[in-house]
């Protein structure tokens, strides 16, 4: 017997039937499901709700039912936990889901019986400290600490271990992950980088003085953002608004000490997966 969470877009009603059929077929093979609180109510699966804390411990699989925005959500709700992520793609533009939803179950027998691999990618750990709370948050794809509505360009100050490096005037800073290489920071021009590799990815959005690249740093790398001035940033991890952060304000990033475990059941090349995505022609 297995203990398999499921993960359900908010917004598909085709996830949301597509979760209740799979669940329904993982307890008639005795299998036990859990559904966290708001997915529960959106796909009808109260008998598995369970509460956000109690989600991750124990789980032997999580399934998400939507695009890379479900895959995201499972990493937050997993915590520390390292649990297996299979994503069944009911969403657009997906780089991490694995599977189309008619392939579904059967990608689930098989990994309930070790037939498949782990494609293991880097998280960044943030830490925010402001006004004397402290937050902790995993990101995936990135940390974003950016200008809110009501300000033009922001300052943050960067150090690198615990070095200042220099101080920034853009209207927002990314720490990206390889795997989000592809997501925010490649609409701010920043480096696609294979997300095998383990780095941090520093990259300025629309930056207002002349050093405007991206840095690759190490993943041992400290990177601590400190806002510097009047102006407010809001911060946001993995597209997730969670804080607005003021003069003195500092916004920690290191890599976590576990990776997102994402399930595989075949060859999974990068440059193919990028070709798809983008529509690049073979000549």
């Amino acid at each position: 017997m297995a203990e398999v969470g499921l993960i359900v877009h908010l917004g598909r009603e085709e996830a949301a039937a597509h979760a209740r059929d799979l669940a329904s077929w993982l307890v008639a093979e005795g299998h036990r499901v859990r559904v966290p609180d708001e997915d529960a109510e959106v796909s009808g699966l109260q008998e598995h709700r369970v509460e956000v804390d109690a989600f991750g411990p124990g789980l032997d699989l999580v399934v998400t039912l939507g695009g890379d925005g479900s895959i995201l959500r499972a990493v937050e709700l997993l915590g520390d936990a390292s649990v297996p992520i299979l994503g069944v793609d009911h969403g657009t533009l997906g780089y991490l889901t694995e599977v189309e939803p008619g392939d579904a179950q059967s990608a689930v027998e098989h990994v309930l019986r070790g037939e498949h691999q782990l494609d293991e990618r880097m998280l960044v750990r943030v830490v925010i400290r402001s006004g004397g709370t402290v937050q902790h948050h995993l990101a995936l794809n990135e940390a974003v600490v950016e200008r809110s509505a009501e300000v033009n360009t922001i300052r943050l100050a960067v150090d690198l271990d615990n070095e200042f490096f220099t101080t920034y005037a853009a209207d927002g800073l990314i720490v990206a992950t390889p795997t989000g290489s592809t997501a925010y920071a490649f609409s701010a021009r920043g480096p696609i980088v294979d997300p095998s590799h383990s780095a941090l990815l520093l990259t300025p959005v629309s930056p207002h003085m002349l050093f405007d690249r991206s840095l690759v740093l190490a993943p041992t790398t400290h990177c601590r953002l400190t806002v510097d001035g009047h102006r407010p940033a809001a911060v946001s991890v993995d597209g997730r608004r969670v804080a607005v952060v003021g003069d003195g304000d500092t916004i920690e990033c290191t890599a976590a000490d576990h990776t997102a475990q994402l399930v595989s059941l075949g060859p999974r090349r990068f440059h193919r997966v990028l070709k798809a995505k983008f529509g690049l022609n073979d000549r």
